[in-house]
């Protein structure tokens, strides 16, 4: 202040309540904004759907080219935009288009507008027909087909998996009623909900039950525009990290590998991988160069379970499908757990195809005794390192 004097400090309770509308305002904003871009993606993906169809009924000549068709868009839109137009994800447009024709999403978005935003339609003429027909020839703005998406493009893969078109109708109509999540969607489906309220005899305390999310169906805005398909989407490399102490221990252990000598070549850090319509990230991939293989790498903040032997060895199989190289040997898992009782670490080599070769891995690699040490200093000194400065020991970031 120019005259000297202390400035007034708010009353806390007004301060609270301005402090309250503010946060409210920016995570409503935060939130419409991944409700945008995820209708936006999705109307542009059933575009893409549309128009593969279309050039497959052009004829029975063009049909025939279908399969070269998706291949080579495949190559050439990755090439351009990166990853996300791979051939499986085009029939995946493709399919999203066939189950939602253009006549059902014109009578969507036609009535999203006042009338006279919609053509007159000749006498005669229904106007679901001539509306189905102005979809078709790209008469309406992307912006405006995006109106008839209000679920993210990950529920619309959802339903996908949903043969029965009764079901998916269904779960699509719910979710949209109760405003289901992802997860809550892929709860219902994964219960067989629709069977079951078809089976009931109380269908209304069923359906009102389905409106009650439970612990961890909720999706923070960061979540939404940290889904794989919206970062695919948008172009944006994956920096994804669950806490900052976790996130700390995976780069300590990146240049400790890197220290034990020029045997280790990183390749990336949280790699992300698809598994039908699952997503999933490896902490770390390195390269042994020595061993001419892949090592998969993956830290668990807990307790080590035999779920995380089994999805290393999933990650494992993927790695080996998708990622090895001709002449490289079989891929290497890492598990590496963090515990508060305790710091384990685990190689699974039981994939490999013989055991002369499994001798030569373990004489190779590093002890797993000394990983579980190094893991449990670097835990402890991080920890202090967070005391020292007033954080919270036990709270994740």
């Amino acid at each position: 202040m120019t005259d000297g004097t202390t400035p007034a400090v708010p009353d806390q309770a007004h301060y609270a309540a301005v402090h309250t509308d503010i946060v409210a305002l920016l995570e409503s904003a935060r939130r419409a904004a991944a409700r945008s871009v995820n209708a936006l993606m999705t109307a542009s993906y059933w575009e893409i759907g549309r128009r593969i169809v279309e050039f497959e009924q052009g004829g029975q000549e063009r049909a025939a080219y279908g399969e070269a068709l998706m291949v080579r868009l495949a190559s050439d839109l990755s090439a351009r935009f990166g990853r996300g137009f791979s051939k499986r994800n085009l029939e995946q447009m493709r399919l999203f288009y066939l189950a939602w024709p253009a006549d059902q999403i014109a009578q969507t978005v036609s009535a999203q507008f006042a009338p006279p935003q919609i053509r007159q339609t000749p006498s005669g003429r229904s106007p679901s027909a001539e509306n189905s027909e102005a979809v078709s020839r790209n008469s309406i703005s992307l912006s405006a087909l995006a109106q008839a998406f209000p679920l993210p493009w990950s529920a619309y893969v959802r339903l996908l998996s949903v043969h029965s078109p009764q079901a998916r109708a269904f779960y699509e109509a719910e979710a949209l009623r109760c405003g289901w999540s992802v997860r809550q969607l892929d709860r219902q489906v994964n219960s067989q909900f629709y069977e079951r309220i078809a089976l009931s005899r109380n269908k209304a305390a069923m359906l009102q039950k389905a409106e009650v999310a439970e612990p961890g169906d909720t999706i923070t805005p960061e979540q939404a525009i940290k889904d794989p398909f919206v970062l695919e989407f948008l172009g944006l490399k994956d920096a994804y990290s669950e806490s900052e102490l976790e996130d700390a221990l995976i780069q300590h252990l990146a240049d400790f590998l890197l220290e034990l000598g020029d045997d280790f070549a990183f390749v990336g850090r949280q790699r992300r991988l698809r598994l039908d319509d699952s997503w999933f990230r490896i902490d770390l991939l390195f390269f042994h160069r020595s061993l001419k293989c892949l090592l998969v790498i993956d830290l668990k903040v807990g307790q080590f379970s035999y779920a995380d032997a089994g999805q290393m060895h999933m990650y494992l199989n993927y790695a080996r499908q998708h990622w090895m190289k001709p002449g490289e040997n079989p891929p290497v898992g890492l598990i590496l757990c963090a515990g508060k009782g305790g710091n384990e670490a685990h190689y699974a080599l039981e994939g490999l195809s013989n055991k002369v070769l499994t001798a030569e891995y373990r004489t190779a690699l590093p002890d797993e005794a000394l990983l579980a040490e190094e893991l449990d200093r670097t835990r402890r000194e991080l920890e202090a390192r967070r005391i020292g400065r007033g954080g919270d020991v036990e709270g994740g970031v």
